[in-house]
């Protein structure tokens, strides 16, 4: 009963953070205007709840991989195998049914996006070879590539010559031209392996007894959300966006957590994780018909994925259709996401 109480708070936590993430995809789809401006409060956190989706989601693949390679008498090698050919499947996965289902695109290689399933399956990778070093070398890794990460920020790609492509790969979200095509990295590589390596690193905390798991956890889960606070106030490290005094309290906030997500700075990842890391231990608690609801998507995130993707796609193509707002625009461009749509486009942001 144990291990599956164990199980349950994990798909759980995912499912939850899935749920955020196809509001967020939703909103993309079916609301005209991008969340970004600080006075518009609602907006603004539509977006912003969704920034704990990518982090929890790779935290939670680290210890469920840790909990797959620790059961039934599998060897290192065996999880290491698993490891690698999942990563690689998935990242195939993200450039031809997830890319099908954002866009509905199938022979036009004119555009291409790395997006979260491919920092989950480049994670998986590192992690199929990191997982033979010693828990404490994974776990240097994990903080080294965490908190180190910003100190490159100044590193500009046009300065590096030749080596420039592989830093926008590990480490810039930018637009590369491949020939005739062009591929949007969203996610470089960096640091998104350090993340699923802490979720591994964790794993451990699921074979001890509930009690000495959950006071790990939430105490580890406050005490980096106050460092993220305290970090945050001093503007000195951990984020390449400075906060400032806005013209109303609440706008202070919104820019206080207004944190880079592309690649995700230290704050960001604090902001996000402290918090998943107290809803972890706090879930296990959690039983009920919407726990369970949540819980069933968790088990089965990849579906939940790339089902949602389509499925969004074509309600919004049938709505901009009917409400004749440029239907083939939407059905096969990317006005939903680089923000031309025009302004009376959809519905409005209860209704999304």
């Amino acid at each position: 009963m144990e291990k599956k109480a164990r199980i349950d708070s994990i798909d759980l936590l995912r499912g939850i953070v899935i749920v955020f993430m196809a509001l967020d995809h939703t909103r993309s789809y079916f609301h005209a205007r991008i969340p970004g401006d600080l006075t518009e409060t609602a907006l603004f956190m539509t977006r912003w709840i969704t920034h704990f989706c990518a982090p929890t989601f790779v935290l939670l693949a680290g210890l469920s991989s840790y909990l797959y390679g620790s059961s039934k008498g599998r060897s290192k090698k065996d999880l290491s195998r698993f490891l690698l050919t999942r990563g690689f499947w998935i990242i195939l996965m993200e450039l031809t049914i997830v890319r099908f289902g954002w866009f509905f695109l199938i022979f036009d290689a004119s555009y291409f996006q790395l997006q979260v399933m491919w920092a989950i399956g480049i994670s998986m990778i590192c992690m199929a070879a990191l997982i033979h070093l010693p828990l404490k070398a994974i776990a240097a890794f994990s903080l080294i590539l965490i908190f180190g990460h910003d100190f490159f920020d100044f590193i500009q790609t046009e300065t590096l010559g030749r080596a420039a492509l592989i830093w926008n790969f590990l480490h810039e979200h930018t637009i590369l031209e491949m020939g005739a095509g062009k591929i949007e990295i969203y996610y470089p590589i960096i640091p998104w392996p350090g993340i699923m390596a802490l979720g591994y690193v964790i794993g451990p905390l699921f074979k001890q007894e509930p009690a000495v798991r959950r006071r790990f956890l939430i105490r580890a889960g406050a005490a980096i959300t106050a460092g993220f606070v305290l970090l945050r106030l001093t503007n000195l490290y951990g984020d390449p966006g400075l906060w400032s005094v806005q013209g109303s309290f609440l706008a202070t906030l919104l820019s206080f957590i207004n944190c880079e997500k592309y690649p995700p700075s230290l704050l960001f990842l604090m902001m996000t994780l402290g918090p998943a890391l107290i809803l972890l231990a706090l879930l296990e608690s959690m039983k009920g018909r919407f726990a369970g609801i949540f819980t069933t998507f968790g088990r089965v995130p990849f579906l939940f994925y790339i089902v949602h993707l389509p499925f969004i796609h074509i309600i919004a193509g049938a709505l901009a259709w009917v409400r004749g707002a440029y239907f083939m625009e939407i059905m096969f461009n990317r006005v939903f996401i680089d923000g031309s749509k025009p302004l009376d486009y959809g519905v409005g942001l209860l209704t999304t």
